[in-house]
């Protein structure tokens, strides 16, 4: 697997109290986790999006590279 970068698009996997995943871009790379700043989600997640103020932090497995959406 290709090591994570600052800046990448990537897919985040449902977790806690997600009902769906999400995608965004990675901000901080930890040893074994990402900071993802969250651009895009379902919409039933959207409180608990905005309470973690569009970041979460995810396992590295966890989060795969994603395409970017054309906007």
């Amino acid at each position: 697997m290709a090591e994570h970068q600052i800046g990448d698009y990537v897919k985040g996997k449902k977790f806690g109290s997600f009902e769906h995943d999400f995608e965004g871009e990675i901000e901080k790379v930890y040893e074994n986790a990402v900071l993802i700043h969250i651009l895009s989600f379902d919409n039933e997640d959207r409180i608990l999006v905005g309470e973690l103020n569009n970041r979460a932090i995810v396992r590295k497995g966890d989060a795969t590279p994603a395409k970017v959406k054309a906007e």
